[in-house]
C-alpha cells in the first residue's frame, strides 16, 4: 500500500484516496477478488490501474467499447504509463508492438474486448504470460438483470475456472441487488468482497418535464449555460439529426452521432466533443460510455431511457469535475408505449422480457413521479432513505396535491364498463365526450360515464391517469396492446372506501429547469484560470488529445488559487504527477510569472 500511495501521487498528483478506493485497492493487491459498485466519476479506474502499475506482471482490462479503450490508454500514457489496448481498429504492425512490450515486461495494462479475450488463441496467450489481475469493466453487461447485457459477457466466467489463481476485479457504475448477484454468480466470484458505494451525486441537479415544447425549452436552456459542454439523448438516429440542426439553426454549436454513421466520423463527433470544439452532442445511447470529460456540465434526456440504470449511468456524465451540473429528462406516454413495444416485439426470452418491462416500468414512475427524485434513485439501488434531496425539482417546488377521488372515480368506472378495452388515449377520450370515429364504432359514447370528465385538459387526464398508474390503481396489460385494467386497490376507490391525493398538473414547469450557475471555489482568480485553459487547449490541439488529459480543471483551479512562482511548488498541487511536472512545469511558471508581472505594473 506504501507503493500504491506513491503511484497515487508520482504518477496522479493526488494526496489522498477517495471513498473505499484505498480498500479496494489493499484487496487487490492481496490478490483477492472484488466486485466493485461506484457511480459514473468516483473513481472506479484507480482501483484496478494503480494495483496494476505496482504488481508484478500486466493486468487484463475487458471493457465492452473501443472508445472506452482508447480513453483510458490515452490518459494513462500522457501520465507515463505503458498501457495498450488491442481492438480492431489497430493494424497488425500495431498488435505486434503491444505483444513485444508484453514479452519485454513493459506493459502494465492491456486493454481487451470480450470477444477477444474469450478467443481461443488469447487463452493461450494468457496461459504463458504472467498476468496479475483481471479487470472487468461494465461487469452488469454480465446479468441478464443489468441495463445493457451481453452474451460474449456471459462468457466470461471460464476466467476464475481455468485461471483460479488469478485474481479478478469487477467493477460497474449501475447494479441494483439482483444484478449484484448474478454478477457474482456470472463470473464465479463466490469468494470476492463487495464494495458498495453511495450513489447520491450531490453536485447534479434533476429535473423531469412534459415533452411539449421540448424542443424550445432544450434552447431556452442551453443558452442559459454558463459555458461547458452537454448531450443530449435521443431515441432514435432521425431524432438526433433534427434535433442538432435544429440547435446548429439557433445558435448553439452542435453536432450528432449514433451507430449509423461510419467509424471515422464518430471519432471525428467525438474528438471535436472532448476538444471542446463542439459544445452540444445530440446522440443516441451508442454515445458516452467512452467518454471521461470532466466538464460536462449538463445531460437532457430528449426521450424517456428504457430503465433506471440507463438513466442514471447517463445523467452520470455530467458534473465528473465536481462542479453544479444540470439534468433534464423529458418524457411522455408515447416513449413508454415506443418502449414497451422495442420489448415485446424483440426476439429474446420471455424472462429477459418480463425482467426488462419491470424496469420500464420503474423508470415510468421516476419520470412521471412527484416524489424526491434522488431518494427514488437510492432506493431503487438499495440505498434507502427518505430526508428530501433539495435538488431535485420535486424538493425544490414541491407539487401541489388535492383530492381526486371523484377523478379517480369517474376513470375507473369508465375502464370497467368498457370491459377493460380502452387504451389511455381512448380512456381521454371517452371521459372527454370526443366524437372520434373509435368512440362511436365501440359504442363507448353509450357508457354512463361518457363525457364526465369534458371539463378537464387532455393534458390534466394524462397527468391523473399516470399517477393512478403508479399508485397501483390501474394496470397497463402489455401483452393486450397497452390496455387499461383496473387492479384490486380500485374497488376501495370505487366504492368510496379509500380517498386519492392527485398531484396538480402544471402545464410548464420550465421554471425549475434553469441551469445552475459555475461558480470556481475558494480563491481563485479567475482571469489566471482562463490564461491557463487556453494554454491547455492549444497544448492538448498540438497533441490531438483531449484538452482535460493535460490537466484537468480542478489542477487549473488549484494552480489560479495558489500562483506557484516556482516549480517546486507545483508538486503540492493536486492533479501534477512526476511526469506532468516534467513535461509542462517550466511554461506553467513561466505563464504564471509573466501573469503576475502584467498584473502589478497594471496596478
Amino acid at each position: 500500500m506504501n507503493k500504491a500511495r506513491e503511484i497515487l501521487k508520482d504518477v496522479y498528483g493526488y494526496d489522498s484516496f477517495r471513498g473505499d478506493q484505498e480498500k479496494i485497492i489493499h484487496n487487490v493487491l492481496a490478490k483477492k477478488d472484488s466486485l466493485v459498485i461506484m457511480p459514473t466519476g468516483g473513481g472506479k479506474s484507480l482501483c484496478y490501474q494503480i494495483p496494476a502499475i505496482a504488481m508484478e506482471g500486466f493486468a487484463i482490462v475487458i471493457s465492452p467499447l473501443i472508445a472506452l479503450m482508447e480513453d483510458q490508454v490515452s490518459a494513462l500514457q500522457q501520465n507515463g504509463v505503458k498501457a495498450g489496448a488491442l481492438n480492431s481498429s489497430l493494424s497488425k504492425v500495431e498488435q505486434t508492438a503491444i505483444f513485444e512490450q508484453i514479452d519485454k515486461g513493459e506493459l502494465k495494462l492491456l486493454y481487451v474486448s470480450p470477444e477477444r479475450i474469450n478467443n481461443e488463441r488469447f487463452y493461450s496467450f494468457i496461459k504463458r504470460s504472467d498476468v496479475s489481475f483481471f479487470a472487468v469493466d461494465e461487469a452488469h453487461c454480465v446479468s441478464i438483470w443489468g441495463n445493457d447485457f451481453r452474451s460474449d459477457y456471459v462468457e466470461l466466467g471460464y476466467l476464475k475456472e481455468y485461471f483460479p489463481d488469478i485474481p479478478m476485479i469487477a467493477l460497474t457504475a449501475t447494479a441494483d441487488e439482483a444484478t449484484r448477484e448474478d454478477i457474482v454468480k456470472q463470473l464465479n466470484l463466490d469468494e470476492s468482497i463487495l464494495y458498495l458505494s453511495s450513489f447520491e451525486r450531490e453536485n447534479i441537479y434533476l429535473t423531469s418535464l412534459p415533452a411539449q415544447d421540448r424542443v424550445k425549452k432544450i434552447i431556452r436552456f442551453i443558452e442559459n449555460q454558463e459555458g461547458g459542454s452537454g448531450i443530449v439523448y435521443c431515441l432514435s438516429r432521425k431524432s438526433t439529426e433534427s434535433l442538432s440542426n435544429k440547435l446548429f439553426l439557433a445558435g448553439i454549436n452542435s453536432s450528432y452521432y449514433h451507430a449509423g454513421m461510419s467509424s471515422s466520423d464518430r471519432s471525428i463527433v467525438q474528438r471535436d466533443f472532448q476538444n471542446d470544439r463542439i459544445q452540444v452532442i445530440c446522440a443516441t445511447i451508442a454515445f458516452g460510455m467512452g467518454i471521461d470529460k470532466p466538464n460536462i456540465r449538463f445531460v437532457v434526456h430528449y426521450n424517456m431511457p428504457k430503465n433506471i440504470e440507463s438513466y442514471y449511468q447517463e445523467i452520470g456524465r455530467a458534473g465528473r469535475d465536481g462542479h453544479i451540473s444540470s439534468t433534464i429528462l423529458f418524457s411522455n406516454y408515447n416513449d413508454f408505449v415506443q418502449l414497451s413495444s422495442f420489448i415485446e416485439d424483440s426476439p429474446a426470452d420471455s424472462t429477459f422480457k418480463k425482467v426488462q418491462r419491470a424496469k420500464l416500468e420503474r423508470m415510468w414512475e421516476y419520470a412521471s413521479g412527484y416524489t424526491c427524485r434522488t431518494n427514488f434513485i437510492l432506493n431503487y439501488f438499495g440505498e434507502y432513505r427518505h430526508e428530501p434531496c433539495g435538488r431535485c425539482d420535486n424538493c425544490r417546488t414541491p407539487p401541489l396535491k388535492f383530492d381526486g377521488t371523484i377523478e379517480c372515480q369517474k376513470a375507473l368506472s369508465a375502464i370497467v364498463r368498457s370491459g377493460e378495452q380502452l387504451t389511455m388515449d381512448l380512456l381521454i377520450n371517452v371521459l372527454r365526450g370526443s366524437g372520434a370515429r373509435e368512440i362511436y364504432e365501440k359504442e363507448l359514447h353509450t357508457i354512463k360515464t361518457y363525457g364526465a370528465g369534458r371539463d378537464i385538459p387532455y393534458l390534466n387526464w394524462k397527468s391523473y391517469i399516470t399517477q393512478m398508474v403508479n399508485q397501483g390503481l390501474v394496470r397497463i396489460d402489455f401483452t393486450k396492446g397497452n390496455l387499461l385494467c383496473i387492479t384490486p386497490s380500485s374497488k376501495e376507490v370505487l366504492t368510496g372506501e379509500r380517498k386519492i391525493d392527485l398531484v396538480e398538473f402544471v402545464k410548464d414547469k420550465e421554471k425549475k429547469a434553469k441551469a445552475k450557475k459555475i461558480t470556481l471555489k475558494g480563491n481563485v482568480d479567475v482571469e489566471l484560470y482562463e490564461e491557463l485553459r487556453s494554454w491547455r487547449n492549444e497544448r492538448a490541439q498540438k497533441l490531438g488529445i483531449p484538452a482535460y488529459t493535460v490537466l484537468p480543471n480542478k489542477t487549473l483551479e488549484g494552480l489560479s488559487e495558489v500562483k506557484p512562482t516556482k516549480k517546486d511548488q507545483l508538486q503540492d498541487i493536486s492533479g501534477i504527477g512526476k511526469m506532468k511536472y516534467e513535461k509542462y512545469g517550466d511554461e506553467l511558471i513561466a505563464l504564471i510569472a509573466e501573469y503576475i508581472q502584467r498584473k502589478t505594473s497594471q496596478e
